[in-house]
């Protein structure tokens, strides 16, 4: 009887799960401020299926999706149901104004489609106000303006100047701000940097964030990178947003210790994900009529040349040698032009720099080298070079000049005063010798009739039986060589331990050098990137949640998991405490590599 009535209660429950309609539900803000971060999220009813979402045309996504499950099974009256769904977020950021209509999403479920309603979110003037960055040690060109409406977390993509003149050198500088603890860098996105020839400002690797007041409001802030610009077109060009992903701690939910306050909260880490706004570069032409010896260079030069010799032998080389030195774009300096006597052989030059980058733009010199070969003997002479570059400062066009430079070329002693010497080639006089000809061999020689046949031999169809034989097997692994590595993510899940200890070798490396907060970062690095391989997630959807369910349908034994756990509390923890020793660090060393072989030896 007990059995019967179990049986109806599981077929009344399966009837009433499977007889509920399957929706998709669209959560979204109607309206939002240009340069704002926000979410939407589906919402299905249903597993099982395929969800798949819109293109977000107009609008920056961020990150996504985050999926995320629940199921709930309630009783009323006697009557039971139970609701089961999963949601799908992403981060979007709003960049211009205007009304967006975003395409219903579809989730398939057994050949059948069903979609959500289309989502219509208006795009209005930013609220943000527009403030100067001020501070103590604020090394910020004075026009740098930062967006900030509040928020947690944003970047900040900002030039030193925003009209130009071609050529004129810009420094963009991307910058993030935070009032959380960040624990690393998952991802940075830089702009394409379209229509400019752009080169890496040498910036210090950012450790630690410096305070800054911005609108009132306290942030943490440091420079990610720094690049040089230089437009190579005229015109308004816009530099896209940079994006980027970032791990911030967070506190759990939960009441803090009225004694020790939060000392003994604990805390985990999410992925956050920010934007810069667009910024557009105004460019203009160079004025007046361009000379034409105009060197292409927008800056401040100066310009020396040296021969080194005064006097050589006829088809002998002489070199000379133009250095240009100065301010500006010369990495796209020309070459001089020289204007020489036709009696005088000109190589291409050999052209070397000695060129860096820093805010006030490229500094150093660039050489030209030139090989000088008279074919005559007499005197000549190397008439001044000009070079013409555009002085910002003075805004107009300035010539340099080199200066004139002699050299002799001597007759060699027993040189036919007639000899004519063309492209480097030494025609002399066509003297016989009587030998340069040698007759054809007319005697056959001794030749011997041999009974050697080399295919009269067993062993010779022996090693073609077995060379063929090693062709075949060869080509059989070579083959299944190339399918086992045709799939990108078995590959790296074979190769997901391997990987992870070479890591765990850099952080002991690190370890030993006494280098603490980079042996926590090598750890951690180890840790996720092996997750991720293992389990197949990429690393911008990879939480602890989600990873800790992967490992429990492979199996993974639960002390495993909590091992996993303390582990990444301890090693984010520790990462962050002044006082952490090093036989602290040797056991987080320990104890990542056990859960590593523990993971290898379970999964495989």
């Amino acid at each position: 009887m007990k059995k019967a009535l179990l049986y109806q209660l599981i077929f009344f429950i399966s009837y009433t799960v499977s007889a509920q309609d399957v929706y998709v539900k669209a959560e979204y803000p109607a309206v939002v401020n240009a340069g704002e971060q926000f979410t939407v999220m589906w919402t299905v009813n249903s597993g099982g299926g395929e969800f798949t979402a819109p293109s977000f045309n107009g609008l920056y996504k961020l990150m996504g999706p985050q999926t995320s499950y629940s199921s709930s099974t309630q009783i009323i009256n006697g009557k039971m149901s139970n609701e089961t769904s999963y949601s799908y977020v992403y981060y979007l950021q709003a960049v211009k104004e205007g009304k967006y209509v975003i395409a219903p999403a579809t989730f398939t479920l057994k050949g059948k489609t069903y979609s959500s309603d289309s989502m219509h979110i208006e795009v209005i003037g930013a609220t943000a106000q527009k403030q100067n960055v001020r501070s103590g040690n604020n090394n910020s060109p004075d026009n740098e303006e930062v967006e900030s409406a509040g928020r947690t977390l944003f970047i900040n993509l900002s030039v030193n100047r925003k009209d130009v003149y071609l050529g004129e050198p810009i420094v963009a500088t991307i910058k993030i701000y935070s009032r959380a603890n960040i624990a690393g860098i998952n991802e940075i996105k830089y702009p394409s940097f379209n229509s400019f020839l752009k080169s890496d400002i040498q910036t210090p690797p950012l450790t630690s964030l410096r305070q800054e007041n911005i609108n009132g409001t306290i942030y943490g802030s440091g420079v990610i990178q720094q690049f040089l610009l230089y437009p190579q077109v005229t015109g308004e060009i816009t530099i896209d947003p940079v994006q980027i992903s970032v791990l911030v701690q967070q506190k759990t939910k939960g009441e803090s210790d009225p004694f020790f306050g939060d000392f003994f909260s604990s805390y985990q880490t999410v992925p956050k994900a920010a934007a810069s706004l667009p910024v557009k570069i105004r460019v203009k032409p160079l004025p007046g009529v361009q000379p034409s010896d105009f060197s292409g260079v927008v800056g401040k030069l100066d310009i020396k040349a040296t021969l080194n010799k005064e006097s050589v032998n006829v088809n002998d080389p002489v070199t000379y040698k133009i250095v240009v030195s100065g301010n500006g774009n010369l990495k796209i300096a020309s070459t001089p032009v020289l204007k020489l006597s036709p009696d005088i052989e000109v190589y291409d030059p050999k052209i070397t720099d000695d060129l860096k980058n820093g805010p006030n733009g490229t500094t150093g010199q660039k050489s030209f080298e030139f090989l000088l070969i008279p074919r005559h003997n007499g005197d000549f002479t190397i008439p001044p070079v000009s070079y013409t570059y555009f002085n910002i400062a003075s805004g107009r066009y300035e010539k340099l000049s080199t200066g004139e430079f002699h050299f002799n070329a001597l007759r060699v002693k027993g040189q036919n005063s007639s000899t004519t010497v063309y492209g480097g080639v030494s025609k002399e006089d066509v003297k016989y010798l009587g030998k340069d000809i040698r007759f054809i061999k007319s005697d056959p020689g001794k030749l011997i009739k041999t009974g050697y046949i080399l295919v009269s031999y067993q062993s010779y169809y022996s090693a073609f039986a077995f060379s063929f034989l090693a062709f075949l097997i060869i080509l059989f692994l070579r083959r299944e060589h190339i399918r086992r590595n045709s799939d990108l993510t078995m590959v790296r899940n074979r190769k997901a331990g391997k990987v992870a200890i070479r890591r765990l070798q850099s952080a002991s490396i690190c370890l030993k050098n006494g280098e603490i907060d980079q042996f926590y970062d090598e750890i951690l690095k180890a840790i996720w990137g092996y997750l991720s391989d293992k389990l197949n997630i990429p690393v911008s959807d990879l939480s602890r949640s989600n990873a800790i369910a992967a490992l429990q349908n492979e199996g993974i034994q639960e002390d495993m998991i909590k091992s996993l756990s303390e582990l990444l509390d301890t090693c984010e923890f520790a990462r962050f405490a002044p006082a952490s020793s090093g036989a602290e660090a040797s056991s987080i060393y320990n104890g990542a590599s056990q859960f590593i072989k523990s993971v290898e030896n379970s999964i495989g």
